[in-house]
């Protein structure tokens, strides 16, 4: 599945407002779907990296030996779902799939696996 496949099969995710895939080198979004006028997926997607970034250097900090599956940001009315895929070959750039949730029409856990099948079907 190429990205707009993807973008738009995450946006079938019950209470999904909008979705992007995003570059962690850089915080560019690849591609965007969604969002309006209150929420800027471009801002959202450089953000997040921050957020990414961060975690990345305290897993680094405490020696974990293990990596970040998704990440979950929960807000009053919205979820806030990253999701870091596997690089394909070494050397890949690391992407990860944000998807923005209205709380009230979502289900968390469903949405976890969808956002695991379409990381699975994802060619980039």
């Amino acid at each position: 599945m190429d990205i707009d496949t993807a973008l738009k099969e995450a946006m079938t995710i019950a209470g999904a407002v909008g979705a992007a895939l995003v570059d962690y080198d850089s915080g560019m979004s690849l591609g965007s779907i969604g969002g309006g006028d209150w929420l800027n997926l471009e801002v959202a997607a450089a953000g997040n990296t921050e957020v990414v970034r961060s975690k990345q250097r305290v897993i680094s900090a405490l020696k974990l030996n293990d990596e970040i599956e998704d990440i979950l940001i929960t807000l009053h009315r919205q979820y806030h779902l990253i999701r870091l895929l596997k690089p394909t070959k070494r050397g890949d750039s690391m992407l990860f799939l944000y998807l923005v949730l209205d709380r009230e029409r979502s289900n968390l856990a469903l949405a976890r696996h969808h956002l695991k099948a379409i990381e699975a079907d994802l060619t980039v």
